[in-house]
């Protein structure tokens, strides 16, 4: 029983997952995926990185930081000294002043310190830093949506495509289809003698023409498959399983302006971290402050100090010879040796620098003013074109839509004089390719209208799926 119990489950488990490998993907599953494997996207979030990087080291500038070194080696010095070490001269007649002697210091040295710092105020200037690094974040965070309403642009455009790869497919089919009725009636009119062989061979080359075109939308549908497959990483198995129709776009009126579209509001973040950036290097006069502690030690091994003359000089009275200097000390050792406290630093004059700093962050903002001015103007022309090729869009459809009915209707009178022998294949061929030429034409109109509704949302940053799909 447990073993038909686990059967059981194992068989709706694969049926599970063999279904959803066989379902068509929709148009949220392939943008979804696109935008995770989008590069231009990745490689900015990438970027992005770098920013909270830089606001990880500022929020970590207040932290103390500690340095420990240390160095050992030999050690040989040797001081000249000119000066009465000791006062001898009522007894040995020494000018005051003239008494020379050199001590030499010689033996293995050991130099161990530990500094601690910690910044207790930076004169305003990370302050300033953090806020215009909050502004650079909100820049980028604006950005993305351009770089995403770019990758649904591009998605809907390959989607668009494939529909009317499909509709074109649809079209052909149907005109393969009358070309393989009307071509049984060429058979009997040829076997009457009311057409010639002549006219009969048109049908027969109009019907090869439409199955090069067929295969020729074959090859485009392949191509756009593996278009989306590349994008979007979906297999070409499920993609295939995709019947999109085309359908026009009927937009709302636009709730926004200029003003909200991801390129100005990102300048105007930048334009605001570039205001702060000069508030920080105006900081560059008043004092920063900063708590210091210091930690030595310092040893000294076989050790030999020595003289090279008498460091107490000979006594003929009372027979004394003099004596040098010469001490051999096991080792010398001076721990602790520590120094704690607030210091400061203030840059009274920098050279200039300061000064030049603040001009080059100026120069920064008035760069991204000038950057926002030319984007206003050329997004503001970009929407009055964009409202333009939509209105021009929607009037093409209607007159493409009836151009395929009066073509419908000429075929369809076409056809019944061809076949009560009252026109020639020639004509019924011509009406034919009119009425497949329109048919295709109406499809195009409605691409090209779908795609200058989607800029012209695009164009006040309200680009919506659903009002798409």
């Amino acid at each position: 029983m447990k073993s038909k119990l686990s059967f059981l489950l194992l068989s709706l488990l694969f049926y599970h997952y063999s279904s959803n490998a066989q379902s068509a993907p929709g148009f949220k599953e392939l943008l979804d995926s696109a935008m995770v494997r989008d590069a231009d996207l990745r490689t900015q979030l990438t970027k992005n990185k770098l920013t909270e990087l830089d606001e990880h080291k500022l929020k970590d500038v207040y932290l103390p930081t500690l340095e420990v070194s240390g160095m050992a080696g030999y050690m040989n010095a040797t001081a000249h000294i000119i000066s009465p070490e000791l006062n001898l001269q009522p007894f040995l007649n020494i000018p005051e002043g003239k008494y020379n002697n050199n001590i030499n210091v010689s033996g293995f040295s050991g130099l161990a310190k530990a500094d601690a710092k910690m910044l207790l105020y930076s004169g305003g200037k990370v302050q300033y830093l953090r806020k215009a690094i909050g502004e650079k974040k909100k820049s980028e965070t604006v950005l993305l949506e351009k770089s995403s309403d770019e990758v649904v642009a591009m998605i809907s455009r390959a989607y668009d495509q494939l529909a009317l790869v499909h509709q074109s497919k649809k079209v052909l089919d149907e005109g393969k289809r009358r070309l393989e009725a009307n071509r049984k009636t060429a058979d009997k009119a040829l076997g009457y003698g009311l057409i010639t062989p002549y006219d009969h061979k048109k049908i027969e080359l109009a019907q090869a023409t439409l199955d090069a075109k067929i295969a020729e939308y074959e090859g485009k549908k392949d191509l756009l498959l593996t278009q989306l497959e590349v994008l979007t990483g979906i297999s070409k198995d499920r993609l295939e399983l995709i019947q999109p129709v085309l359908v026009a776009v009927v937009p709302e009126a636009p709730h926004k302006s200029i003003e909200d579209r991801a390129e100005i509001r990102a300048l105007d973040y930048g334009i605001n971290a570039s205001g702060y950036k000069i508030k920080a290097e105006q900081t560059w006069w008043i004092p920063k402050v900063q708590l210091m502690a210091s930690g030595y030690y310092l040893g000294l091994y076989g050790t030999r100090i020595k003289s090279s003359d008498n460091i107490i000089p000979p006594i003929p009275a009372i027979g004394y010879p003099g004596r040098k200097l010469d001490w051999r000390p096991t080792n010398l050792n001076v721990f602790p040796i520590f120094l704690g406290g607030v210091g400061f630093k203030w840059e009274i004059f920098d050279g200039r620098e300061g000064k030049h700093a603040i001009e080059t962050a100026r120069i920064d903002r008035e760069l991204l003013e000038n950057q926002k001015y030319d984007a206003r103007r050329k997004l503001t022309l970009n929407q009055a074109n964009n409202k333009s090729n939509y209105e021009i869009a929607n009037s093409q459809i209607a007159l493409k839509r009836k151009q395929k009915e009066m073509a419908g209707d000429a075929l369809v009178t076409a056809e019944k004089e061809f076949r009560y022998g009252m026109t020639k294949s020639t004509q019924l061929i011509e009406a034919e390719n009119d009425l497949e030429a329109a048919e295709l034409d109406y499809q195009n109109a409605i691409f090209n209208q779908r795609r200058a509704a989607i800029e012209m949302m695009r164009s006040t940053q309200e680009l919506d799926i659903t009002k798409l799909y």
